[in-house]
């Protein structure tokens, strides 16, 4: 089984859980204010394993499956025994750096929650465009176009959906959590970036 199911599982079973139960949405949601005077550091982690609705648990759950393992199998092709911590690593600090700067804006704000593994998921989907600009991603199934394109409009959305700022979903994760997948894939794998541009280079729009 691979990693990248054992964490949909993972994630959509805690999700699940919290749904019905707002005890544990409580625990385990990003609150800001929490983890600044009471030190509930594990809220950055924890929070990127539950989901405001069923929507936002499928968009996520679907985009990292279509996705993750192909940069699954590509670390382990890159980096051998080692590429599944290089990939864990990848998700997990995605879901952690993507919230700091949702702590540091919100963190004396006590009514300021936020949810989701988003900055994780746009982690790895940014890595992964940066290494394949060209890989076809597909909306419901049939809207299909180069990643990189579906990149710039995901951000663009994220960018306007977190201007609004009208639900738990912590949009300005996506942003972050991309910046973080395409510095960290870079890092590891410097060869992508020269790759990135000679891809699209050799893109035509008809």
């Amino acid at each position: 089984m691979s990693i990248t199911l054992i964490l949909i599982i993972i994630t959509a079973g805690i999700s699940y859980y919290a749904f019905n139960n707002s005890l544990v949405m409580d625990k385990l949601i990003m609150n800001p204010y929490r983890v600044s005077k009471r030190n509930e550091y594990y809220r950055f982690i924890t929070s990127g394993f539950i989901h405001a609705d069923f929507g936002h648990l499928i968009f996520n759950m679907l985009s990292l499956w279509f996705v993750g393992e192909g940069i699954e199998r590509l670390f382990n092709m890159l980096f051998g025994p080692s590429g599944t911590a290089y990939y864990l690593f990848l998700y997990i600090v995605g879901i952690i750096v993507s919230d700091i700067p949702t702590f540091l804006k919100h963190k004396n704000n006590s009514n300021y929650n936020s949810l989701g593994a988003s900055g994780g998921v746009s982690a790895v989907l940014f890595a992964a465009f940066l290494y394949a600009p060209l890989m076809q991603v597909c909306l419901y199934f049939f809207i299909c176009m180069p990643g990189f394109i579906f990149g710039i409009l995901f951000l663009s959305y994220s960018i306007y959906e977190g201007r609004r700022g009208r639900s738990y979903v912590n949009h300005s994760a996506h942003i972050y959590g991309a910046i973080f997948g395409l510095v960290f894939m870079a890092v590891v794998y410097p060869a992508a970036v020269p790759g990135f541009f000679q891809q699209i280079a050799t893109w035509r729009l008809f």
